[in-house]
């Protein structure tokens, strides 16, 4: 089922890239149901906040009336940040499966390892590297395309 639900992620980061948004795209699943599906939005919304799992988030919150994600699964094809794995353990999601590794920023095995940490009230079971490559692959199409059009406009 992970792979089933991380497609579905794909999907979402694919509408984030069309529009010109770096592509990362999340499911939240409760029960087997899809409840929510979301991608990044920050240069459309100008919120350096609307990573897409703040945005899941969110939404997952207001369809169950209340601030805790328990028994909730958060699908994204990119590992979280820091703010956003901060917002993951806030949130008592259950379960975190992400797609590719993010060396640079990764806040849930990469670079830290805040979703479980002890220190913290709330830890969650973490999978990492679900279709990795799928994920991985769309993220560098997408900054070539964009260092192309840089060097574009730079002529």
């Amino acid at each position: 089922m992970d792979e089933y639900y991380m497609r579905l992620a794909i999907e979402e980061a694919k509408k984030a890239a069309m529009l010109d948004e770096v592509p990362v795209g999340v499911v939240v699943v409760r029960k087997g149901n899809i409840l929510v599906r979301s991608h990044n939005c920050r240069e459309i919304l100008k919120d350096s906040t609307a990573h897409a799992e703040i945005l899941a988030i969110k939404e997952a919150c207001k369809i169950l009336n209340g601030w805790r994600l328990l028994d909730c699964e958060m699908y994204v094809t990119l590992e979280p940040c820091p703010m956003c794995a901060g917002a993951i353990v806030n949130s008592r999601i259950k379960k975190l499966v992400f797609g590719a590794y993010d060396n640079r920023s990764g806040a849930c095995k990469s670079l830290y390892n805040i979703t479980q940490d002890e220190r913290l009230n709330h830890r969650l079971e973490v999978i990492g590297g679900v279709l990795e490559e799928d994920c991985k692959k769309l993220m560098q199409e997408f900054f070539k395309i964009k260092r192309s059009k840089c060097k574009e406009h730079k002529k």
